[in-house]
Order: structure tokens, then sequence, then C-alpha cells
């Protein structure tokens, strides 16, 4: 069975904005918290209270009221604008702070009021103590942190939502598996989570408490009000389970540690990590699976959470090498990851898994122990890790095979995480050169064979006798790829195409220029339009050429209609 506390806030708005306050520099626009204090929002009929301070609900003021009517009873009100944003990002991040108590944290919805926090703690309180023990730990620190809370544990978020707002006794505590009808018996409706107008219609007939719905009959609510009462009391009874949108999913292999004294050093940190690590070995191999995405979190005294993702080229069980990329890590982070007055609690979480397989072991001579075989893969992925995480996340590549004829484009850089790339069998591929220069480089023919092809060119000043060439084979670009060639001039005169700007000549008798202009327009259309027709202009065949001083080059001859021109484009061992 769930074990559900429930963080209320009250004012967390007020509470919210006098923290952000403080830690701003003092200004005569600071609000003066010893003074009534209000958070406005826009409304029809003219601005109205969102939040009030307790001295502001001493003087009566109460959240939906008027703004005009509060200034007139409350002489100096100090207002401001509610930050509906910045207080989601506050909860947001005190949510992150509650995951050192259990993985599982959800945040108050709307309808919740927005202004607290839901913790599944089934299975967690023995690692604070207790029940007890865990709620108390809560309260102090958020009373460190200047937040009021009021806390509850039941086992339904609605019946623990509903203790901790409404109940006299703080810190309540429903027993696991107890009816929860006794403890809300003498709660007001507005304990079920229900609307302001519903709650109204209900208490004019009668209903003022939780306890009056108890045990009447179903059937005459469900025909005559919203679904959503009984939707809501059957939540609180414990009758309808209700589903948290958590923070973050809770990862299945998680441990952390809460530090009896907070660590500061490099070295402390690493050291907890690696213990954590270590605790999750057993479960990771238990289950046959490693880990392929860390999660460290570290969490500060004063509140502040630091995370720390470490992406693995392949899966791993190994702490030690764990440690290593945490140590790379923090080196790479440096002050971006200050300590402040230390980490009080440290998390790690194997948040992606993968299966592996049983590894053949080796007995070290050096200490007569048994060690994992390390293979050059596994050599390789220890190194892109320790470069990524030393240099940061997208910064290692590795090369990835494309199905392309020409070599120059028939690989592509991808990211290291993706994985190790499949490439063809060597005695699959076609005779390539293992150096490509960068860009193509023009050769001097000194002599031609009588089939046309060079026997003899100069290179880069040096002169070279063909002995031998291979050849050809065409590359050409995928068709779909291929761009028509623009006209030349050549074949713009040849086919009485008239290139656009053109001076035009004399106009022909029996024409006018409207005509003229037609004409050309015309001309320009089927200009476009055979272009698209007529084939690439040049072909490119490849050759492997052999020199008498036993050189091997791949030679690269260009074809057009006017003329034809040979590159060097790679060299052979």
């Amino acid at each position: 069975m769930s074990r559900i506390v429930s963080i209320w806030l009250p004012r967390w708005p007020i509470q919210r904005f006098l923290i952000a306050q403080s830690k701003a520099p003092r200004s005569p626009e600071t609000i003066d918290p010893r003074s009534p204090f209000i958070l406005t929002i826009e409304a029809a009929g003219g601005p109205r209270i969102a939040s009030a301070s307790r001295l502001a609900e001493q003087e009566g003021l109460a959240a939906g009221g008027l703004v005009a009517d509060a200034r007139a009873k409350v002489p100096g009100l100090q207002t401001r604008p509610l930050a509906p944003e910045a207080d989601a990002q506050a909860l947001h991040r005190l949510g992150l702070w509650a995951l050192r108590y259990t993985p599982a944290i959800a945040l108050y919805r709307e309808s919740d009021g927005a202004d607290g926090l839901f913790l599944d703690i089934t299975g967690a309180s023995h690692l604070a103590g207790g029940e007890e023990a865990l709620l108390a730990d809560i309260v102090k620190r958020l009373r460190q942190f200047s937040l009021g809370a009021r806390v509850a544990l039941a086992d339904t978020p609605g019946a623990a939502w509903a203790l901790s707002r409404f109940h006299s006794q703080a810190n309540f505590i429903l027993a696991e598996g107890a009816d929860p009808g006794p403890a809300l018996t003498g709660l007001p409706l507005q304990a079920l989570r229900l609307p302001d107008d519903l709650c109204q219609t209900l208490r004019r007939l009668g209903f003022k408490q939780v306890g009056d719905l108890i045990g009447k009959p179903r059937a005459p609510f469900a025909s005559r009000f919203d679904p959503l009462l009984l939707r809501r009391f059957d939540q609180a009874m414990n009758m309808r389970d209700e589903a948290l949108a958590l923070v973050e999913p809770p990862p299945i292999y998680h441990r952390s540690r809460q530090l009896l004294e907070p660590v500061v050093s490099q070295a402390a940190v690493v050291h907890v990590a690696t213990r954590l690590m270590q605790d999750l070995v057993p479960a990771l191999t238990r289950d046959g699976v490693a880990a392929r995405v860390l999660q460290l979190r570290l969490f500060r005294v004063d509140g502040e959470v630091r995370t720390i993702h470490i992406g693995l080229a392949s899966a791993t069980r190994d702490p030690s090498h764990v440690a290593r990329l945490v140590t790379l890590d923090l080196e790479r982070l440096g002050e971006t990851i200050d300590a402040g007055f230390g980490f009080e609690t440290i998390s790690l979480a194997a948040t992606r898994t993968e299966k592996i397989g049983s590894r053949q072991s080796r007995l070290s001579l050096r200490d007569g122990r048994r060690q994992p075989e390390a293979d050059p893969g596994e050599r390789r992925t220890e190194l892109i890790d320790a470069l990524r995480q030393r240099l940061g996340p997208g910064t290692v590549r590795q090369l990835h095979p494309v199905e392309r004829h020409d070599p120059a484009r028939s690989e592509t850089a991808r990211d290291a995480e993706e994985g190790e790339p499949v490439w063809p069998k060597p005695d699959r591929l076609p005779l390539r050169p293992p150096l490509f220069l960068d860009q193509p480089e023009p050769l001097q023919i000194l002599a031609t064979r009588p089939d046309g092809l060079p026997g003899h060119f100069r290179w880069r000043g040096a002169p070279h006798h063909i002995t031998q060439l291979q050849g050809p084979e065409r590359i050409a670009a995928p068709w779909w790829e291929q761009v028509a060639p623009a006209l030349s001039t050549i074949a713009r005169e040849e086919f009485g195409w008239s290139k656009k700007g053109d001076t035009p000549g004399s106009i022909p008798a029996g024409e006018t220029t409207t005509s003229q202009k037609r004409n050309r327009f015309e001309d320009d259309e089927a200009g476009r339009e055979r272009s698209v027709l007529l084939p690439a202009p040049a072909r490119h065949d490849h050759y492997v050429a052999e020199t008498q001083g036993g050189q091997r080059f791949w030679l690269c001859r260009e074809a057009t209609p006017r003329q034809v021109n040979w590159f060097m484009r790679g060299l052979f061992a």
C-alpha cells in the first residue's frame, strides 16, 4: 500500500517572493515584511488579491477581495503583482530538493492549489528513521529555508492533502491501512478539493462537513451533481486510485546517502559516488543489465541541487570507471558546481540501462585476483567516455558509413553516443585509397597513350610515368541530387536563346515592342524547359594508376563537351 506525504506551504506566493527579495540587493522598492503585504492579479471588476501575508490577513484581507477595498481598509498597504511563472519554477526546484527523501515527487496541480508537494515514501521512510522522524525532518529543513509548512501522511494523496490543510494537529499521521473516514469526518467540504460553487451548493442543502457525505446513497449525488464530487470523495476515502504527475519518472535503480557531515571536496564526492555505484551493482547484476546513463545528484545544505548527467558509450557496471568519469566531470564544471556550505545528501540513479551478457574473466598475476578482461572495444568506449566527460556533451564524434558511391561522401560524423558503427566487409568494398586529398588537384598531362589515356603527367612539380592503369570506374551523384546545368553562351547562341539583360536588337518588320517582349519571354521559358532535359555536362571516371617508381594514385578524368581534365584524388600505400 502506498504512503503519501502532503506538504502544504501556506501563503506560498508570499513566502517565495520574500525569500527571493532577501537574496537581491536592497532598493527603495523593497517590501517591508513587517507591514501588511499582498500580491495582486488582474480580474474582472479590477485587480484582486491573489495572496496576502499573515499581517494582511490579521487586518481582515483575504484572497479574492478587491484591491481598492483593501487599500481603503489598510492605509499604506504594500502591493506587488503575482508572478505565477516564478512561483511554479521555485516549486519545481523545491520538488527537486525533496528527491533527497524519495525519487517519487509530484507537485500540487492548479486544482490542488499549486502550493505544495506530494511525496510517495513507500518503502523509503526507514532511511530517515521512521515516518515521524521523516515528517519532522521535512518541517525542520523547510523552516531553515524560511518556509512555513504543514505536513500529513496517509495512504492516498486526497486524504493526505485534506489532513495537511484542515486537520487541527500538525504533522498528522494516518496509520497505514486505517480507514480515513474518522479523520476526515469533521473537516469542511473544501478538504475534498471541490470548487467553491459546488461546496456552496452542498452547504445550502445541509452538507457542511465531509462526515455529512459518508454513508449517504450515491445515486442522488451521481444524478444531481458533477462527477467530480464522487471522484474526489472516493479518492480521499481510498476507494479510487489517483495518479500523480511525478517531477521525474522514478528510476528502477537508485541509491542515496545522507551524510553525517556535509562534504565539500571533490575527492569526497567521488568517494561517495563510487560507494553508491558499488551498491547499485548487485541489483544490476541480478537483472542482467548495466548502466548506460547515470544521474548523480548533489543536495546542498541550503537546499540547492546540482545534477550531473553521465552518458556512457557502452553499458557498464564498473564503479572505478564511473568514479573516473565523475572526477572528469567535476574538473570540467569547476566553479559552476559550487558546494556552498557542503553537500549533505548524494544520490546516484541509473536512468537508462541495457542488457549485458556475461564476461570472461582473467587471472591477474600481480595480485592473484580475477579481473574482467578489457578488450579493444572496451578500451575504446572508456576513452570516449573520458573525452566526453572532460570536454562536455556532443564534443566526441565518430565516423559512420553512408551508402554513397562517392567516397568523399560515404562517411558522416555522428555523436559517439549513437553506438558502434557497422562497416561493410572489406571484400565487398571497391578499391579505394586510404588517403584522400581535401580537394582534387589538377594534373599536367605530358604525354598520352594511343587510347587517349595519360601515359606521363606532372603533379606538384614532379613527373610520373604510368606503367599500369586500371579503370575506368564512373562515379556520379544520385540522380535526385543532380542540378540541371546553366546554359553556356555557346549553347544560347547556337539555339538562339537570348540571355536576360541582353540588349535587344532591332525589332523585325511586322512586330511591335509588346510582341517582341512576349516572344523573348517565351524563349526564356523554352530555354529553362530544355535545360532540364539536357544531361549533366561533366562525367567523372576514376582510374588506379601505378607509376614506374611503384607509387599508386587514384586519378579522376572529368570530361565535358568541350574538354577533358585530369585530377589527383587520392594516394594508395
